[in-house]
């Protein structure tokens, strides 16, 4: 049965991992999958995080199953890093949740949650987002649409045709927003912008679906938020996807959560026992482990902070990373101006690299990129890599 099987392409970002791995060019760079690299281009662990697993595994004393949305501690304090402890969402109970794996793994289970209650729905995606988001939604039956979101040049929101598309998606549609860092452009809305897509979202009677992957990755915890929080008006339903592998290094724990914010704490109840059951028919319970690293980081004031400073390292040096980038570039390639790499943010940055471009700089130069914009992980750029990377992508343009 199995030998009439057609071979499947590799997966677009994925598949380049692979790739990289096979390469044999000792001066290879990997600029595709998205895992932050420090200074000597290597994933740390973070030392909160080393600290939180020390305690865990010393007063563990079960390896039983947790519940179907996993553990309590790490949902409450999921809720408090999306909208604070105390606001009218908290204070309401009007959100439920889930433990899932992964940021992947809260998108499917929201699509399984949308596609069972909601059928009918579209869910629009911007042009372009995550090479994942269309594929998981069609996977678990739902439409798919897309509505503008770059400009003509690549390096910037085209916020008035944003708008006119949003315009036109009916009612009870689903609009999927990258809450921050958007993947795979680094481009977002500013706090203003926020606020009119939130008045269009209500105004519309549209479902929100945040995808927030990368809290703390731009601006800091608090100010990622901003456009969630103005999505999260008194009444309003929403679903939120997030994750803690980025801002963490929780990687390959595959630590993410889905978060329901009904119109009553009812509502939401009733909400959650339809999750429960999305679910139990897909992987029964989540692990353990790095949700209990997550809660024991959030729910321990010193571990918090200690925390928080490394996610600002981490965060200044992707920064640091895209000023160096610049200034290297504008030596070595003057006639091209890379300057709006620098006013994007997170690890992620359309380069503007055509598909040609980018495939010169895999054989030639074994750099790795991902095409349809050049997608480059700026995360990835280090000290030691940025002079033969920004050589090599001079010598393509």
């Amino acid at each position: 049965m199995f030998d009439l099987l057609p071979m499947a392409p590799p997966d677009s970002i994925l598949g380049l991992g692979e790739a990289f791995k096979k390469d044999p060019n000792p001066k290879k760079i990997n600029l595709s999958v998205g895992v932050y690299k420090d200074e000597q281009g290597q994933t740390p662990i973070l030392a909160s995080v080393k600290e939180a697993e020390r305690r865990i595994l010393e007063s563990e004393k079960s390896k039983g199953y947790l519940s179907i949305e996993g553990l309590a501690d790490y949902g409450r304090e999921v809720q408090n890093l999306l909208f604070g402890a105390d606001h009218e969402i908290a204070v309401a109970k009007r959100a439920v949740t889930a433990q899932t794996p992964g940021g992947t793994g809260s998108l499917r289970v929201a699509a399984d949650f949308l596609r069972k209650h909601f059928a009918n729905s579209t869910v629009w995606c911007s042009k372009p987002t995550w090479a994942n988001h269309q594929a998981i939604f069609q996977a678990a039956g739902l439409a798919v649409g897309s509505y503008a979101y770059i400009d003509a040049a690549g390096q910037g929101l085209d916020f008035a045709a944003m708008m006119e598309s949003l315009e036109k998606v009916p009612a009870g549609d689903v609009v999927l927003l990258h809450a921050c860092c958007h993947n795979p452009t680094g481009i977002d809305p500013t706090p203003e912008q926020w606020k009119e897509i939130a008045d269009l979202v209500d105004r519309r009677k549209l479902l929100p679906l945040v995808d927030f992957a990368y809290q703390g990755f731009g601006d800091g915890l608090t100010e990622d938020a901003t456009g969630l929080r103005e999505l999260a008006r008194p009444g309003r339903e929403l679903l939120v996807c997030s994750s803690f592998s980025k801002n963490f290094g929780l990687y390959s724990e595959r630590v993410g959560a889905l978060t329901v914010v009904a119109g009553s704490a009812d509502a939401a109840e009733r909400a959650l026992s339809q999750v429960r059951i999305s679910i139990r028919v897909n992987y029964s319970n989540p692990p353990q482990h790095g949700a209990a690293v997550v809660a024991t980081v959030l729910g321990d004031p010193a571990l918090r902070q200690q925390w928080e400073d490394e996610l600002t390292a981490m965060r200044s040096r992707i920064k640091s990373m895209r000023t160096l980038f610049v200034a290297t570039m504008k030596k070595l390639a003057p006639q091209k101006d890379f300057s709006f790499i620098e006013r994007q943010r997170g690890m992620f940055s359309f380069s503007g690299l055509t598909n040609m471009q980018v495939d010169e700089l895999r054989t030639k130069y074994a750099v790795y990129v991902v095409g349809n914009g050049g997608r480059i992980n700026v995360a990835g750029m280090t000290p030691s890599n940025m002079a033969p990377m920004c050589e090599a992508i001079a010598a393509v343009l």
